[in-house]
């Protein structure tokens, strides 16, 4: 079964067809630039424009970089206050829409890395922020938005994510200190078996992987930052937005 998924970042739209039981695209994934003001208007222009351009007519799934509660959103850091408030699931057309962090944890959990692994897993997705998606024996604990611990009085991703070693110009040894320290507050937190690493930078892994150091192992995640088109599309069919847990969970 193929179903419509769409990414929606801080720095761009991106959506694919995917065929939900190989977890794969099965055409080219298409890209369009985060409107700025990024407000639900020109964001749902650019969704449509998705869904326009692979002429789709079937199931559609969405990711929202916040707090997504029943197709409602919740909070919207990274993009506008006017999204708080918004029925994104209307707006967007009656698509299934969750965070972005729990699409890409879903989908890396199902077809990824994450696939059989028990006890408590967290994922962590680089980017403009810092997303996060938490499992516990392979069920999702939703909307945990890890990337707002408070680190030297200030959201973690405000000196830890992708943005900001771009936006301070730093090399990727400085940065991976940063990274681990956040990772090392996480760590005691939640005592995780295994950190995933997602997003843009987890194709660049060996550049800042072998500087980090934890008790845990951290590893990057195999599907990259096609997780939440892949998550998106799979949760449209899977409303309660777990993983494929019988095949993942009988793999251990």
């Amino acid at each position: 079964m193929e179903v419509l998924g769409i990414d929606i970042g801080g720095s761009g739209v991106k959506g694919a067809p995917v065929d939900i039981e190989a977890g794969e695209f099965t055409q080219e994934r298409l890209r369009i630039p985060t409107p700025r003001p990024a407000e639900p208007g020109p964001v749902a222009e650019v969704v449509a424009e998705i869904v326009a351009h692979f002429g789709w007519t079937g199931p559609v799934g969405v990711t929202f970089p916040g707090v997504v509660m029943d197709g409602v959103v919740r909070t919207a850091v990274n993009l506008h206050p006017s999204w708080v408030g918004v029925n994104a699931a209307e707006l967007f057309g009656g698509a299934s829409v969750l965070n972005d962090a729990d699409a890409a944890g879903l989908a890396e959990m199902t077809f990824g890395k994450g696939r059989g692994e028990r006890g408590t897993v967290l994922m962590l997705t680089f980017g403009t922020g810092i997303g996060s998606a938490l499992f516990v024996d392979g069920t999702l604990v939703p909307n945990t938005e890890l990337g707002h611990l408070e680190l030297h009085g200030k959201d973690a991703e405000q000196r830890a994510s992708d943005r900001a070693r771009e936006e301070h110009d730093l090399g990727w040894h400085e940065w991976a200190k940063r990274v681990r320290e956040y990772l090392k507050h996480v760590e005691m937190l939640f005592s995780p078996s295994l950190i995933i690493i997602g997003g843009g930078v987890s194709k660049k892994a060996d550049k800042f992987l072998p500087h980090l150091h934890l008790d845990t192992p951290v590893i990057p995640a195999e599907l990259e930052n096609q997780a939440g088109i892949v998550g998106a599309a799979r949760a449209a069919v899977r409303p309660s937005g777990q993983p494929d847990s019988d095949s993942a969970m009988s793999e251990s």
